[in-house]
């Protein structure tokens, strides 16, 4: 299957009509039609639904679109990257990472990197560990800022002197915001929001001592800034990283630190054996050097 075929049938997913894709490509509509009619026969499944006014995508179609928007980025980053390998650095590097406190240290690092190298861009990519780390493996992401523990077979990394907290989020008015900490048996039988990641789940359930399926879950979700959002609403306790709370409003959620502390350090990593462009050959070694510096030196969190 060819990636200009692919184009084709995103372009026809995005348009929903042929003939609107055919405009925006510069190609005749029956060509069009012809090429989709080719890609159906060749992977033996129906691809859309002809409605009268748009076109739909069948369950099979749904799949193959998601692969070939992964496809397609990943050769467009690579067409664009190899022309670069022996000029001034320059390009696109992505990185991956959830809402920890470490991205202070990341902001540092990339900043001081575009001063020595300014026509690099950086693309963050927000999401949780287990999405960061399937990209990663995908090649649609160059550099993921992790919590540990890494897979060292998959992975290489420098690890960041950042500890990452496990908090309770809850309305200012709360009677447990009125204490220094929050302990398991505060938040006995209470409403939980807890992060979507099963192994978290299950690292908070040996928190508690219970498990996992004993306690009292309202919600999960795979970012805390939505969980916030419930919690303001008044449907439960979230337990999230405390990375992102600074940028909060205190007047609508605090946190307090779970006690006996729960906590993590972070990586910032990448796929072992995995060939990268010149910017992010280049960054990977800025990262290792910028992180061998003197602790005193760095970015104190």
């Amino acid at each position: 299957m060819e990636i200009r075929v692919l184009k084709y049938f995103l372009t026809v997913v995005r348009e929903e009509s042929i003939s609107r894709a055919a405009e925006v490509l510069h190609i005749t509509q029956p060509t069009l039609s012809r090429q989709l009619a080719q890609m159906e026969e060749e992977t033996g499944v129906k691809l859309f639904q002809r409605g009268s006014r748009k076109i739909t995508l069948t369950a099979e179609g749904i799949l193959l679109r998601r692969r070939a928007e992964e496809i397609v980025e990943l050769v467009d980053r690579t067409v664009a990257e190899l022309p670069l390998q022996e000029k001034e650095v320059e390009g696109t590097i992505s990185i991956g990472s959830g809402e920890v406190a470490a991205m202070e240290v990341l902001a540092e690092i990339c900043g001081a990197f575009r001063k020595k190298h300014p026509k690099v861009i950086f693309d963050l990519y927000t999401a949780t560990a287990d999405v960061v780390k399937e990209r990663m493996e995908r090649g649609l992401i160059d550099i993921g800022l992790l919590l540990e523990p890494v897979d060292k077979e998959k992975f290489e990394y420098a690890r960041l002197a950042v500890k990452e907290r496990f908090v309770v989020l809850m309305k200012p008015d709360d009677p447990l915001a009125k204490k220094e900490r929050v302990t398991k048996e505060d938040l006995d039988g209470l409403p939980l929001i807890l992060p979507r990641r099963l192994n978290v789940q299950s690292e908070l359930a040996n928190w508690f001592g219970k498990d996992p399926d004993s306690l009292n879950v309202a919600f999960t979700g795979n970012l805390p800034t939505n969980s916030a959002v419930m919690v303001k609403h008044g449907y439960g306790y979230a337990v999230a990283i405390e990375g992102v709370i600074p940028y909060w409003d205190k007047k609508q959620i605090v946190s307090r630190p779970l006690y006996p502390e729960l906590a993590s350090r972070t990586v910032l990593a990448w796929k072992r054996g995995q060939p990268f462009g010149s910017a992010t050959e280049k960054f990977i070694e800025y990262i290792k050097c910028f992180l061998s510096i003197d602790e005193s030196q760095k970015l104190s969190i």
